[in-house]
């Protein structure tokens, strides 16, 4: 048995089978999931567990590279816009900002979305795993 780290096998599984350029998305209850991406359902109730405790607990376990928004993001959802700047600050990592489309187009290439119970809009972020090797972020 596990003794630490993320618990859930599934979470464990991807992020042990990410290569370089590899994405994953973090999303809220609302996104839609695209045929044939894996869906992990963290959702227990609305607001439970929160985007904002998702990016945090994946921000410690992955080494990422670059991370993909919806432009409405940062005027509609402002706090976890600001969590995101506070995680992945623009001069250590790529920012890559699209129409909604755009991003739910790009969901169709993560190795999975993890479905979060957050309730506020564009509470959704892909995100691109780096070289482990490289110098830590």
């Amino acid at each position: 048995m596990q003794k630490g780290g993320i618990l859930n096998s599934h979470i464990a599984k991807v992020l042990a089978d990410l290569g370089h350029t590899d994405t994953i998305c973090i999303s809220d209850c609302g996104l839609p999931v695209p045929a044939g991406v894996q869906k992990i359902d963290l959702a227990l109730t609305f607001g439970t567990p929160s985007f904002e405790a998702v990016v945090r607990l994946l921000k410690e376990h992955m080494q990422s590279e670059s991370i993909h928004i919806a432009s409405p993001m940062k005027e509609m959802n402002p706090h976890n816009y600001a969590v995101l700047q506070e995680l992945y600050p623009q001069d250590r990592y790529e920012w890559k900002t699209t129409d909604h489309e755009a991003f739910k187009e790009a969901t169709k290439r993560c190795k999975c979305i993890i479905r979060t119970g957050e309730t506020t809009p564009y509470a959704n972020v892909i995100l691109q795993a780096d070289c482990i090797f490289n110098d830590e972020k």
